[in-house]
């Protein structure tokens, strides 16, 4: 059985992509009737970047796509709200990377994570690892490459990571 779905109107978002093609076509044939040869090589460039972001865009979607399947709320808390050691730290740090869309969205999660006795430090690398973000990392490779994306993120994960345990230091030395 085929899922039955509402149909959008014309002028919606999600038609957005359609319009940007089309006037993104319209731009190049209205370029070629003046400037052909150069027309020619600015869309082989933009093949060859697309083919070339291919992997990345594929990686970033699987990876995406799991995450949002496996993981929701109510589980996260559940792991974070009893203290695993090393797995929760990983946990903060691999869901902020995961973690999508506007910051505002994510306080009410991270305030429930709160009520549920989560630990504040993990929460903090939590929000620090959402400075990685994942659909941007097509456009960073086409950009600086991928070593230099794989060493930032690298040290953006271990920055996350080594912020929200220098505050949990310091949490526990400070008088209440």
């Amino acid at each position: 059985m085929l899922l039955k779905t509402k149909k959008q109107p014309l002028n919606s978002f999600a038609n957005s992509g359609l319009y940007l093609l089309l006037i993104v076509s319209a731009v190049y044939l209205g370029l070629y009737h003046y400037f052909p040869g150069k027309t020619l090589d600015a869309l082989l460039e933009s093949v060859s970047i697309l083919l070339h972001l291919l992997p990345v865009f594929f990686l970033v979607i699987t990876l995406m796509s799991i995450l949002t399947a496996l993981i929701n709320a109510k589980k996260m808390a559940q792991l974070l709200a009893v203290e695993h050691g090393a797995k929760s730290w990983l946990l903060a740090v691999v869901g902020g990377v995961f973690s999508h869309g506007s910051s505002f969205i994510w306080y009410q999660l991270l305030a429930n994570l709160r009520d549920y006795k989560v630990n504040e430090c993990l929460l903090m690398t939590f929000l620090y690892a959402r400075a990685i973000k994942l659909p941007w990392l097509p456009l960073m490779v086409s950009y600086f490459g991928y070593v230099f994306t794989g060493v930032l993120m690298f040290y953006i994960m271990i920055a996350a990571l080594a912020q929200g345990l220098i505050a949990q230091k310091i949490m526990r030395h400070t008088p209440e």
